[in-house]
């Protein structure tokens, strides 16, 4: 067993793989960028490296810098964890080539094979695991796309090879559309995943999206943990993911668990990965009725890392599948069979994250956890690395926590559920935990009929303004320019207890600031950076609603604009945004470039 493990990671996984590793008597070595010096990730293990800025471009995916860590910190393994450089297959092959260091992950050839989805689509036909029409080479031009449509139907799915969670992926609903989605996706792949291949698939219109959990072994021993469901998703981004399914019978589980084997058997996979399938389902479906064996399903994509949901299957199976990543990669067997394998009850993980689900899911900007009190109790599990205090670092994706909730039948895990989450306490930024406790009194969620489109083109938006009134916390600051100060006080009345807030408008509150000057001045802006940029034109400013990075502009001084034409577009919590303009003009000043940072409120575009 290695001695010490590098986590090329952040967040909760980071420490969620730290934990393994001390169980099994591994030291830990953390990296960290100039916006992570103070997290939890960095508290919780043995030792810690800066890796750069808080760009992750120039940190966390900086292949020489994780690299001169690992051999700084005398490292003898890297576990990549999930995102940034787990399905790199370059940085993969780097690591193997650095004598005394193991890479914990699928061989770099294996992930290149099968994270590159064409690749993996011409490998899953050969073990006769039934694909969704689709190419198996790299579309080179959106004309192509256009042909692709005209023979299997529109909508087309533009997906970047090395791209996963929908990043990378466009839907092209008809030909007009083909040229700015094609070019779209090879942005988002080449931005994401240094690959700026795509290839095209018929776009199913009503799927459930179930995926298998793999572990195979250096020794030719590949199980499946049984599948999980992560059908709730908006714009393609899992939100609640479940299992088993509640929409399959055992004989079509089996089928898809068995397709899953033979595709890792044939791709002589190791290590940790998931298969993920598309199955159609019947929109006429009711609550309770299951599909069987004979429902069509199809192969969709292999992700070589390991999974934000593989919570699930651990609670499950019993099985800690970070713990046999390490052990696998240490050349070590597998040590049960499949048979072995028994699902016990049902599971159900919510991504905490740090959004506003009543304002289309808007990522929090920055602020501090205030509060922060996780549920307890039987069956309930909360994988996280911030503590009450920390400030909300909104340079990377938006996920605060993972809270997973397991019980003996799903009817028995929503009870659970709906309670664990009435418990989970957090002031300071918003969450979407509003947005869980609606969808467990949602018809179509406990019925297990929602789809992958349930969301985006079924739910009510009403019905999520109206859970975030009643259960999301509300700001501190009033909406007028009074300062408003808030005092919280416990008070007994005939022996009963009550909480009590009050607001007091127009007092003056205590200064807070750094204790050797003195404080009360205003803070330093995000990213220690006190540049700004100069606007020199007297027109309207296009400011930036939110951290990113500028992928392109789109226009140049002196350009007519009419009111929707984008002006650049901004990469922020992995997610393109086209910024527009809300209005005609001429454009006087193009205050940023291609590459840079931006800050929420940072001048892009100023239009006379």
């Amino acid at each position: 067993m290695f001695d010490k493990v590098l986590v090329a990671n952040r967040g909760e996984i980071a420490v969620r793989v730290m934990r393994a590793c001390e169980e099994l008597g591994i030291e830990t070595v953390a990296v960290y960028s100039d916006a992570d010096k103070h997290a939890g990730h960095v508290r919780y293990a043995d030792e810690a490296y800066n890796v750069g800025p808080a760009r992750a471009a120039d940190s966390y995916l900086d292949h020489e810098a994780i690299i001169d860590a690992a051999r700084q910190a005398d490292a003898d393994a890297i576990h990549p964890g999930y995102g940034f450089l787990a399905e790199n297959a370059e940085f993969a092959g780097k690591v193997e080539d650095v004598e005394g260091v193991t890479w914990v992950g699928p061989s770099a050839d294996s992930m290149e094979q099968l994270g590159e989805k064409t690749k993996a689509r011409q490998t899953m036909r050969a073990a006769d695991v039934p694909i969704v029409p689709g190419t198996t080479e790299p579309a080179d031009s959106a004309e192509e796309v256009k042909e692709f449509g005209e023979e299997h139907g529109f909508p087309v799915a533009i997906k970047a090879e090395g791209g996963g969670g929908g990043r990378g992926m466009k839907i092209v609903h008809g030909a007009e559309e083909a040229d700015e989605q094609f070019e779209s996706a090879k942005r988002e792949g080449e931005a994401y995943f240094d690959n700026d291949n795509v290839y095209l698939e018929r776009y199913l219109e009503n799927p459930r999206h179930i995926e298998v959990q793999i572990v195979g072994d250096e020794h030719g021993n590949v199980r499946h943990l049984g599948e999980r469901d992560c059908s709730l998703q908006r714009r393609h981004q899992k939100v609640i993911e479940e299992g088993p399914s509640p929409a399959l019978t055992d004989d079509l589980r089996e089928e898809i668990g068995e397709a899953a084997r033979r595709g890792a058997d044939a791709a002589g996979y190791t290590n940790a990965g998931t298969f993920e399938f598309l199955v159609e389902d019947d929109p006429d479906r009711e609550a309770g009725e299951l599909l069987d064996a004979d429902a069509d399903f199809y192969f969709l994509e292999v992700n070589t890392r390991i999974q934000v949901e593989h919570t699930v299957t651990e609670e499950l199976t019993g099985i800690d599948i970070v713990k046999y990543q390490l052990r696998v990669a240490a050349g070590e067997e597998l040590d049960f069979a499949q048979d072995d394998v028994e699902l016990d009850g049902h599971a159900v993980e919510y991504r905490i994250n740090a959004e506003n689900a009543a304002d289309d899911f808007a990522p929090a900007t920055g602020g501090q956890l205030e509060t922060y009190d996780p549920p307890g109790g039987i069956g309930v599990r909360v994988d996280d690395a911030l503590r009450q205090g920390d400030d909300l670092v909104t340079d990377y994706d938006s996920m605060v926590a993972k809270l997973v909730v397991h019980a003996g039948d799903r009817e028995e895990c929503i009870a659970r559920s709906k309670r664990a989450l009435a418990e989970y306490d957090v002031e300071g930024i918003p969450t979407i935990v509003p947005f869980h406790r609606l969808m467990l009194t949602d018809d179509a969620f406990v019925g297990g009929t929602h789809t992958t489109k349930y969301l985006d083109e079924h739910l009510d938006p009403g019905r999520i303004d109206e859970a975030q009134a009643k259960w999301g916390t509300e700001s501190a600051a009033s909406e007028s320019d009074e300062d408003v100060v808030e005092r919280d006080f416990t008070v007994e009345v005939n022996g009963k207890r009550f909480e009590v807030e009050l607001e007091e408008r127009g007092a003056a509150q205590l200064a807070v600031g750094d204790a050797e000057s003195g404080g009360g001045g205003p803070p330093e802006p995000a990213g220690g950076d006190d540049s700004e940029s100069v606007v020199e034109g007297s027109g309207e400013t296009v400011e930036s609603e939110m951290q990113g990075t500028i992928l392109s502009v789109e226009v140049e001084e002196g350009d007519e604009v009419e009111p929707g034409d984008v002006l650049v577009v901004l990469e922020a919590m992995k997610m393109e945004n086209d910024v527009v303009a809300s209005h005609g003009g001429t454009v006087s000043q193009v205050a940023v470039a291609e590459g840079d940072s931006v800050d929420m409120g940072d001048v892009l575009v100023v239009i006379d």
